[in-house]
């Protein structure tokens, strides 16, 4: 049986196990020591073999010289039946590698989820939370227990992104973030990017930040839940708008953004406004919410990408070109897509004028 492709190394350095390589090419796994061939086999999905090799005395939990193990192997592999099988004769269920790397990572790094839930059945811990700190005094002082957090009943809101959940007695919006972080570097640092800036805005025309759960798995940001939705889906419903209501909503944006460009001593340029990310209140106010790709500029500085934006969540139609184009840019992409949500909202953007 052909051994699955796998993906280079991440630049986390947790994944552990790569087919093992031979040291020539007529080798054959026959001639090996048998602790060795153990991981061969695992590779390739032979259960009768690796049977026959426990049967004689091989050690399961046999380590290589990067500290892998034939757990690792199959759970890099997917190998269902080999996991199942090496973990009822005996293997350790949590062993490391030399990158720090245990099976359930490798399994959840390719997304292995039958080996994820036969792993975790049999105890694997997760892997630590990328930004937890070993000491308590270190713990933000927005960290939330997830165990307040009730999902009974939750449905997703926003573009699917948050979900709704129940924290003490309140409605709240929850962003949870998957297994992708353990694996990639890029949202490891967009994560910790939105809650530094979520944590230093408050203003009536931004949405609310409330905390996050940064300290165990998943990690999540909790943000004040607006039941009326966002504007895009408003105005697929009521279409464009009287004159009155869009300068009602332009001011509410205007002064959401105003707020985030004079923020001090950094400027805030949100990068992704478009009507999805503005949501309603009940009193019919817009807030400026969504702030996964946003930027913190220095005084009198522009911003550059580290590399060509390849995708947004979002359409395109508001994104500036020079952020596309991976140009340097500043607050003023901000007001390209602000121009284009006023026009989108405005029956005819003329009347504005007269008002």
């Amino acid at each position: 049986m052909e051994a699955k492709k796998l993906h280079p190394r991440f630049s986390l350095g947790r994944q552990s196990s790569l087919a093992p390589e031979r040291a020539g090419a007529g080798d054959s796994s026959e001639t090996l020591d048998p602790a060795v061939r153990l991981m061969y086999l695992a590779n390739e999905g032979d259960s009768d073999g690796i049977k026959e090799l426990l049967d004689a005395g091989s050690n399961v939990n046999f380590t290589d010289i990067d500290g892998r193990t034939s757990l690792h192997v199959a759970a890099c592999q997917g190998r269902t039946d080999v996991v199942d099988l090496l973990l009822r004769r005996g293997a350790h269920v949590d062993p490391q590698d030399r990158w720090g790397s245990t099976p359930l990572v490798d399994a959840m790094y390719y997304k292995n989820h039958q080996v994820v839930k036969l792993l975790e059945k049999h105890g694997a811990r997760p892997p630590m939370a990328p930004m937890h700190v070993q000491n308590a005094r270190e713990v933000p002082e927005y960290e939330i227990d997830p165990s307040e957090l009730d999902f009974t009943n939750s449905v997703c809101i926003t573009k699917g992104t948050f979900r709704i959940a129940l924290w003490r007695g309140i409605q709240v919006a929850v962003k949870t973030l998957g297994e992708e972080l353990f694996t990639d570097d890029d949202k490891v640092k967009a994560f910790h990017d939105e809650l530094t800036l979520l944590e230093k805005i408050r203003h009536p025309n931004v949405v609310q930040f409330l905390g996050a759960v940064t300290q165990s798995t998943p990690m999540m940001i909790v943000t004040e839940y607006l039941p009326q939705g966002d504007l895009g889906a408003y105005l697929k419903r009521k279409g464009a708008l009287k004159p009155v209501t869009a300068v009602k909503f332009a001011l509410d944006i205007a002064r959401g953004m105003n707020y985030l460009h004079e923020h001090k001593p950094e400027a805030i340029i949100h990068r992704d406004l478009e009507p999805s990310n503005i949501l309603r209140d009940d009193s019919g106010h817009l807030k400026v919410a969504d702030f996964g790709v946003s930027k913190l500029l220095k005084v009198a500085k522009m911003v550059k990408e580290d590399k060509p934006v390849a995708s947004l969540d979002t359409s395109w139609r508001y994104v500036a070109p020079e952020v596309y184009r991976n140009e340097e840019y500043d607050t003023n992409v901000d007001v390209f897509s602000f121009a284009l949500i006023l026009q989108e909202v405005s029956v005819d953007s003329s009347s504005i004028g007269d008002l």
